[in-house]
């Protein structure tokens, strides 16, 4: 079982969530993509955070696909490098590949025990407006500079040894939950709209 993992804040869970869950699935070669909604973001302002209750809701709401699984799974901490742990040590047999924008890939270097994050499991980590050239100049991506996979062989990311992460380039879009809030834009305006 090949797994993709979304962790965030998800306040508020919005389309590009799940355009990227999707592009997982097809690029990664993914049975399933879990997103982790987090109790908490170590490195931002949680004040005004709804309840983990509404955002797991919401994003079920947003989510919308068989092959995508909402949950507050936080293997009882906030930090991303207990939950791989967790998670690995629950699921001995599954394969994870963490997920996540280019937009974190600036700032990973400040997670904690982030070259645990990169030694545990694949990363794949997908273009944002802005972000793609930030993200490669980054601390992070310089220093696994040498376990970059072209994404023309993205499809076997899952199955490397860590540390091995690539960049993907996709259908960008200018959504950022940080920009929905800015807006007042909490609930109105994430609903996804029905596919033909």
């Amino acid at each position: 079982m090949r797994i993709g993992l979304l962790g965030g804040s998800f306040n508020p869970p919005h389309e590009a969530h799940r355009a990227i869950s999707l592009e997982a699935l097809k690029r990664l070669k993914l049975d399933r993509v879990w997103w982790l909604v987090a109790p908490a973001n170590p490195l931002k302002d949680v004040s005004n955070l709804p309840s983990l209750e509404a955002r797991i809701e919401a994003a079920r709401k947003i989510a919308g696909h068989p092959r995508i699984d909402v949950t507050g799974f936080s293997g009882g901490s906030i930090y991303t490098a207990d939950l791989l742990e967790a998670l690995q040590r629950r699921f001995p047999e599954v394969r994870f590949v963490w997920l996540m924008g280019a937009d974190n890939l600036t700032q990973f270097h400040r997670w904690r025990d982030f070259e645990d994050i990169f030694a545990r499991v694949p990363v794949a980590v997908f273009d944002r407006p802005g972000y793609r050239m930030k993200g490669l100049a980054s601390r992070t991506a310089q220093l696994f500079s040498g376990n970059r996979v072209d994404e023309s062989d993205a499809a076997g990311l899952a199955g490397l040894i860590p540390p091995a992460w690539t960049l993907l380039t996709h259908r960008l879009s200018g959504l950022s939950s940080t920009a929905l809030r800015a807006r007042g834009q909490g609930k109105k305006g994430t609903k996804r709209t029905k596919k033909r």
